[in-house]
């Protein structure tokens, strides 16, 4: 990582003395007055995702999941082990997220930039809210403290949410330039690889009409997660391009390496090869193939030369992330899309 960049500093709430002109404005250490004058805005990218995002509203509890109740009672014990270890590290992941997206918006200084950490804050409380939603509806009363406290009991579980949440705190005890490299690379890495073994497994169940409602929540915190993604690709290429390839190769690979072997490790150890349409092999396949794409996405070279096919493709088409519409289940026509946002004034005049 470049060290010539001054060192991190927080942005004051009041700063009379700001500069937010457009030629000055920058992601990180700016000179902002903290004002939010939307109408004058640097980043035009921020524009049109700050009105896909702020449309993907939605309610957890408007998803039916009465039928997914009596589904749940009929799976088999392999299938009922992963479906409440995937929700457990799912509620952690979010619950994190909703604690450290605020501590990376804090050195934030473009304000349109700024305004999409917050909504990303808000999605991340509704997709704990729906985990919650899920957890209470399906999981009978005996068994849910365990998923709750899975996180904290399962040592592989524990090694791996460790792993990413020691590197956030690392940047809260220390805002250097090197644990701030880190710590955006760690969020994208939590946005961006490890909801999605997770999110297949759902998925796949949905495939053979079990758990639709289960999965129709998943589809909409899907659709957030890649607005996520497309968040921090942007965020850390700009912070790259203007600050003399502050976020490295050499750095992006090593932490890579380090969540696909705990992604794969995790995957196997509730998966392994007891879910039909899932295996240890897809497995690897898969998250290799992710990782490539997300590392390729932010501007550096692939980690794993070789692995470039999806081979959970057809699960991933049922996601149905158009950014249009959410249907009622995989197997229905209906159209059950919460957005609220359909006329937005301000930015979308610019």
């Amino acid at each position: 990582m470049n060290e010539t960049m001054n060192e991190l500093k927080i942005k004051p709430i009041f700063n009379p003395n700001g500069d937010d002109s457009l030629i000055n404005r920058r992601i990180i250490n700016g000179s902002t007055t903290n004002l939010f004058n939307l109408n004058e805005i640097k980043y035009t990218w921020a524009k049109s995702l700050y009105r896909v995002m702020l449309a993907n509203f939605w309610i957890p509890e408007k998803v039916d999941l009465s039928q997914d109740t009596l589904d749940y009672q009929n799976l088999n014990e392999h299938e009922k082990k992963a479906f409440e270890s995937i929700l457990s590290f799912l509620t952690f992941l979010d619950s994190i997220q909703t604690n450290n997206i605020p501590n990376i918006a804090n050195y934030i200084t473009a304000p349109e930039v700024r305004t999409l950490l917050a909504i990303q804050e808000y999605q991340e409380v509704i997709h704990s809210q729906s985990y919650a939603y899920i957890l209470e509806s399906i999981i009978p009363i005996e068994r849910r403290n365990k998923v709750y406290e899975l996180w904290r009991t399962d040592d592989i579980l524990f090694d791996r949410n460790k792993y990413i949440a020691g590197i956030y705190q690392d940047f809260i005890n220390s805002s250097s330039n090197t644990n701030f490299a880190r710590v955006m690379v760690a969020n994208y890495i939590l946005e961006s690889l490890y909801f999605y073994n997770g999110f297949i497994f759902f998925y796949n169940l949905a495939t053979k009409h079990v758990m639709l409602g289960t999965a129709d929540e998943i589809r909409y915190i899907n659709r957030d997660e890649l607005t996520h993604i497309d968040l921090f690709v942007k965020v850390i290429k700009t912070i790259n391009q203007e600050n003399d390839n502050f976020i490295t190769q050499e750095l992006v690979h090593e932490m890579f390496a380090i969540a696909a072997q705990q992604e794969i490790e995790w995957t196997n150890y509730i998966l392994g090869n007891n879910i039909a349409g899932m295996d240890t092999k897809s497995t690897e396949k898969y998250t290799k193939y992710l990782v490539n794409q997300r590392i390729v996405n932010i501007g550096f070279e692939p980690l794993y030369p070789g692995y470039n096919e999806n081979p959970y493709q057809s699960f991933e088409l049922m996601s149905d992330n158009s950014g249009e519409s959410v249907k009622s289940n995989f197997f229905e026509s209906t159209v059950t899309n919460y957005s609220q946002a359909t006329a937005i004034e301000g930015w979308d005049e610019i």
